[in-house]
C-alpha cells in the first residue's frame, strides 16, 4: 500500500515541525507528505522547505488563498497514491498512526475508509474544562470505543474524494462535517482503527475559544448545519428573551427570575458535563467543583459565541448574498 499524507495549512509556523516530526518518525513512514499553504503570511513555507525529512519526501504546494478544503482537494488531486492519509496542522500523531490505519485496510481489503480515533490535549486545568464543557465524549462504536469521526484522523482511498465531489471550498469550518455526510451518504464501506490516534491541542484561554467559536459559528450556518448546534441555543435563549420581557413588563425587579433561571440552566448543563465525562476525566469532587464554575463560565462564553456567529453570517452572509442575488435579477 503506497500512501500520501495530505496537509492544508495556514500560518502555522509555530506548530508545522512538531507535525512534521510526528509524521516523519512514524513507524509506518508516509510514502509522501503532500502540504497545500493557504496563502500564510508567516514563516511556514519556508520551515516547510528547509525541514529535514530524513528520506521522506515532502511536496509543497502553495496557494494564494485556499481555505481548508481547498488545501485538501489540491494536495488529494496532486497525491501520487490512491490512498490518502489527512491530518491536520496543530496535530500531533501518535508514533503508529498510519500503522493502524493502514493495518486496518489491509485487514479488510472491502474497506473504502478508515476512521481512526482522536484525543484533546488536556495538559492544563483549563484545557480539561474546555473538553469537558465541549468535545463529545468517546461512545461505543461498532463495538470500539471512540469519539465520532474527525477527517484529521482518516485513511480513505481517492476514488472515494472524487465520487463526493471532494471538500467544499468556501467554509472555514464546517467543510469535514459536509464531506464525511456525502462519504457516509454514499454507501462506501468505512471501517475504524480505534488504536490509531491524533492528539488535537485545545485553546488554553477564554478569549481565544470564544474566538474559535464564532468562526465555528458563522460557518457552521454557512454549512447549513445549524439544527446541529444552534437551533438548541437559539430556542433557550429566545425562551430567556420572553421570559425577561415579561419580567421587565411586571417591574424590573422581576427580571432576577429569568436571570436566575439562566445560571441554574448553565449549572446543570455543567453538571451533566461533568457526569458524561466521569470515566475520561476522573476527580474528586473537591476538583469537580472547581470543574463547575469554569464550565458555567465557558459554556455561558461558548453561547455567546455561536448567537455572535450565526449574527454574523446572518449579515455578511445571508443579507448580501440575497442583496447581490436582487441585484443581479434587477439588472438582467
Amino acid at each position: 500500500m503506497k500512501i500520501s499524507v495530505i496537509v492544508p495549512v495556514l500560518n502555522e509556523g509555530n506548530t508545522i515541525c512538531a507535525l512534521l516530526d510526528g509524521l516523519c518518525g512514524q513507524t509506518r513512514r508516509p510514502d509522501e507528505i503532500v502540504i497545500t499553504d493557504g496563502g500564510s503570511t508567516d514563516n511556514t513555507a519556508e520551515l516547510v522547505e528547509a525541514y529535514d525529512s530524513n528520506g521522506v519526501k515532502i511536496r509543497l504546494f502553495r496557494e494564494l488563498a485556499a481555505l481548508p478544503g481547498r488545501g485538501r482537494n489540491v494536495g488529494t488531486a496532486n497525491a501520487e497514491n490512491d490512498w490518502i492519509a489527512f491530518i491536520d496542522a496543530g496535530i500531533r500523531p501518535d508514533p503508529r498512526w498510519l500503522e493502524y490505519l493502514e493495518s486496518a485496510a489491509l485487514a479488510d481489503p472491502e474497506l473504502e475508509v478508515v476512521y481512526g480515533s482522536w484525543e484533546p490535549v488536556t495538559d492544563t486545568f483549563f484545557k480539561e474544562c474546555a473538553a469537558i464543557s465541549y468535545v463529545p465524549p468517546p461512545n461505543s462504536r461498532h463495538g470500539k470505543s471512540m469519539r465520532p469521526h474527525s477527517i484529521a484522523s482518516c485513511l480513505i482511498q481517492r476514488r472515494v474524494w472524487r465520487m463526493v465531489g471532494g471538500f467544499p471550498e468556501h467554509l472555514r469550518s464546517a467543510e469535514d462535517l459536509l464531506f464525511m455526510n456525502e462519504v457516509e451518504r454514499a454507501g462506501v464501506r468505512i471501517g475504524h482503527a480505534e488504536l490509531a490516534t491524533v492528539r488535537w491541542d485545545l485553546k488554553d484561554a477564554i478569549y481565544p475559544t470564544f474566538l474559535r467559536f464564532i468562526t465555528y459559528s458563522r460557518n457552521n450556518m454557512r454549512a447549513g448545519l445549524w439544527k446541529h448546534w444552534q437551533r438548541a441555543i437559539f430556542r433557550r435563549y429566545l425562551f430567556l428573551a420572553a421570559a425577561a420581557i415579561l419580567a421587565i413588563a411586571s417591574g424590573w425587579r422581576w427580571l432576577a427570575v429569568p436571570m436566575l433561571f439562566w445560571t441554574a440552566l448553565l449549572f446543570l448543563r455543567a453538571i451533566v458535563a461533568i457526569r458524561r465525562n466521569l470515566d475520561v476525566y476522573p476527580a474528586k469532587i473537591g476538583k469537580n467543583i472547581l470543574r463547575l464554575f469554569l464550565l458555567v463560565l465557558i459554556l455561558a462564553v461558548l453561547d455567546a459565541a455561536a448567537m455572535i456567529g450565526a449574527m454574523i453570517w446572518l449579515f455578511k452572509d445571508k443579507f448580501s448574498s440575497d442583496a447581490a442575488l436582487t441585484g443581479a435579477k434587477n439588472g438582467a
